[in-house]
């Protein structure tokens, strides 16, 4: 293993133009089935949420500061075009 105690290190710090990107989520549920997507919202959401945890926790950017997440305010949960075929 190396020896790392005379190492100094660069704390994160943001060195580019403008904001750093951030990754989006936006959770989908199939709605076809009546009455499964309202049944299974809470439920999604919790989980969108939760990976975005895991995406801020683990993922950093080159300059080493956290990535930023968005997690979207509903779920999207179509299927009722499919009908107008």
């Amino acid at each position: 293993m190396a020896n790392t105690k005379g190492l100094r290190t660069v704390p994160a710090a943001h060195r580019l133009q403008g904001s750093l990107p951030k990754i989006g989520i936006r959770p989908a549920i199939d709605g076809r089935r009546k009455g499964v997507r309202e049944s299974l919202e809470s439920q999604t959401m919790g989980m969108a949420r939760a990976v975005a945890d895991l995406v801020t926790r683990s993922i950093r950017h080159p300059c080493g500061l956290p990535v930023e997440c968005v997690v979207a305010d509903t779920c999207i949960g179509g299927g009722g075009w499919r009908s107008a075929w």
